[in-house]
């Protein structure tokens, strides 16, 4: 496999525990180069991966000495990409939920559009928990109004194809967007610049226990965090309204003469 110039899949990851390294083969075996960012995990997770890394040239560590959340780790590994000369990242998370085996098709449909963000539409099977099913299409929905219908399938899908460039730009000019609000602010953001959503249909598994499946996901905590965010994209919106309205009748920016 010649290792890509332009696109490589990054992967953030909080005591994922030997999922990771499973994640990690699976990316491999479909794309080079893969990053991980480490985000201060405490499992001792990094090590096998560390030492993978030694042997395999199409492998990139990056390990955070603390946890500062999954939106923060995933802007580390963006700057480092931007620095090494990379276009675009394809981020996919750790504990095994994301479909490897889309990797190719993703960064292929990228590359076709290297102007639009590629955005993972989710497949669900039975081992999805309903409530989380259920409580998705509210930040949809609010995510649809936020951006005027700009056609974000899914917002909260975290197996995506992004603009490194635009990403920093809009990620290093506010504080926000560190933790698990990452995902849902990214696309209403890049959405707001003019970044154009491409749906792909991808399956989603939630692994059980057993299967060394690991959630961080708690209802209470992240759910009052999506509150806070939609709140704040809201009172944005609304000023960002009279532009979002012009660039949707023109296919302008504003003021663009």
């Amino acid at each position: 496999m010649t290792p890509s110039t332009t696109h490589l899949v990054l992967i953030p990851s909080y005591d994922t525990g030997a999922q990771l390294m499973t994640t990690v083969a699976a990316a491999r075996a479909q794309w080079s180069p893969v990053w991980v960012v480490v985000d201060g995990s405490t499992d001792g997770s990094e090590q096998p991966l560390l030492e993978r890394a030694a042997s395999d040239p199409g492998l990139r560590v990056l390990v955070l000495p603390a946890n500062r959340g999954k939106g923060a780790a995933v802007l580390h590994g963006l700057l480092a990409a931007r620095a090494a000369g990379f276009d675009h990242a394809l981020t996919m998370d750790a504990d095994g939920q994301h479909p490897a085996a889309l990797i190719p098709a993703f960064m292929q449909a990228s590359m076709a559009r290297p102007d639009a963000m590629i955005l993972g539409r989710p497949v669900f099977d039975a081992s999805a928990p309903l409530l989380r099913v259920r409580g998705r299409r509210v930040s949809n929905a609010w995510t649809n109004l936020e951006t005027l219908g700009a056609g974000v399938a899914d917002s909260l899908y975290g197996f995506r194809v992004y603009p490194i460039a635009a990403l920093c730009a809009l990620m290093q000019r506010q504080r926000w967007m560190r933790r698990f609000d990452f995902d849902t602010e990214a696309v209403v953001r890049l959405a707001w610049r003019g970044v154009k959503p491409i749906n792909l249909d991808a399956p989603v598994k939630y692994l059980s226990a057993e299967e060394g499946g690991v959630s961080h996901f708690r209802y209470g905590r992240d759910n009052l965090l999506l509150t806070w965010m939609h709140t704040r994209l809201m009172v944005e919106f609304v000023l960002r309204l009279p532009g979002l309205i012009w660039r949707r009748w023109t296919g302008r920016p504003p003021f663009q003469r």
